[in-house]
């Protein structure tokens, strides 16, 4: 994760110091950047609720999904964050806020009627990982670089159609010089969105082996990851290509049939190195195998 976060960095400084010496004025860029991602992180409670139509419920509403939460916090030493369920029959959960004291963990219906409670307190042991370790600001920050190059190739494209002031020169210098930021900026771009899934890969297995050791039982974790990951075939097309924008903050990602983003660069590991892992640790703490070599 360091080596990704320095090369985003890296690619950041780089892309700066390019602007600058090119004498591209970015400034308006960044701050739309700025206040997008602002936005992102400080409502991404609100905004991920929302968007998956869950409702926050009370312990007397949801009392088991409430011990569980309760069970873990204790056991990490963290705030309670806020609990809900989105009506859904997707197999998942998520996690998401600012902080810890300002979080919120949402578990779907779908996913409260396949795992036994082991097997939720598992996934739920995932998920207040990514609370504790602050991932929805880490991931935030680390797409700024992103966002703004995309924001500024989409100027310089509609400039380039209406502004015409480049197209009037007449060795076609500016018109040259125009294009190439264009394209770096696409690059970047590119680049960009490799790295930040990568840093999600490495954050998810994270919070797989931090929620494996929190419960200390590394099987039923590998167990609820085997449950979904079948089911999810079985959960309509639509559905699951409605959720795929949300997939960053699913503990497992919702990938419909056919060509997709999501299937080509994934927020997740594969499950095979998932259980592999999960196997390691079992071992580790002198448990059976869960995976047979």
């Amino acid at each position: 994760m360091g080596v990704t976060m320095f090369l985003i960095g890296a690619l950041y400084v780089g892309v700066m110091a390019l602007l600058i010496a090119s004498g591209v004025s970015a400034g308006f860029v960044i701050v739309i950047a700025v206040v997008i991602l602002f936005c992102q992180y400080w409502f991404s409670d609100k905004i991920s609720l929302y968007a998956m139509h869950a409702r926050e419920v009370s312990p007397q509403e949801a009392p088991e999904l409430h011990a569980i939460v309760d069970r873990l916090c204790a056991a990490a030493e963290m705030p309670k964050p806020r609990v809900a369920i989105a009506d859904t029959d997707m197999p998942n959960a998520f996690a998401t806020g600012r902080s810890p004291k300002h979080a919120v963990v949402c578990a779907t219906s779908g996913i409260m009627r396949r795992l036994d409670p082991d097997e939720l307190e598992g996934v739920l042991g995932h998920e207040l990982s990514h609370v504790a370790h602050r991932d929805v600001a880490v991931m935030t920050f680390a797409s700024f670089l992103g966002v703004a190059a995309g924001l500024f190739t989409r100027m310089m494209f509609w400039s380039s159609l209406f502004g015409g002031s480049y197209d009037d020169d007449e060795d076609g210098g500016g018109a040259a010089g125009y294009l190439v930021i264009m394209l770096v900026s696409m690059l970047v771009y590119a680049l960009s969105f490799l790295l930040t899934r990568t840093l999600s890969r490495y954050r998810e297995l994270s919070a797989d082996r931090s929620g494996a050791l929190l419960t200390g039982r590394p099987s039923s974790l590998a167990s609820a990851l085997r449950k979904i990951t079948g089911d999810m075939a079985r959960i309509p097309t639509n559905d699951l290509r409605t959720a795929e924008p949300f997939n960053a903050f699913f503990f497992t990602p919702a990938l419909a049939n056919g060509f997709s983003i999501s299937s080509l660069f994934s927020t997740h590991p594969s499950l095979e190195k998932r259980l592999e892992q999960l196997d390691e640790i079992a071992r580790e703490l002198g448990q059976p195998a869960i995976v047979s070599h």
